[in-house]
């Protein structure tokens, strides 16, 4: 079976969305600032792997993603 080749336009939007969803949740979770989080996630590992087609990690849901983010903080030392 072929593998399907998504436009980079559209994969770019569906990425934007993920990341708005994560940031909105953890946003709602923490009282913190929407544009901090978002400033911080896009610095991060997990929103660096996101925008790496080869991870595929944008084939998973926001939950599972912000989830992935807030382990990443805790391995750092960084809370939210």
């Amino acid at each position: 079976m072929a593998e399907v080749t998504i436009p980079k336009e559209k994969m770019n939007y569906t990425i934007d969305f993920l990341i708005t969803m994560v940031t909105d949740e953890i946003a709602e979770e923490t009282g913190k600032d929407r544009k901090e989080i978002l400033t911080d996630f896009l610095c991060s590992k997990t929103g660096k792997a996101l925008y790496d087609e080869k991870t595929k990690l944008w084939c998973n849901g926001p939950a599972y993603i912000a989830e992935l983010y807030r382990e990443e903080l805790k391995k750092y030392g960084n809370q939210i």
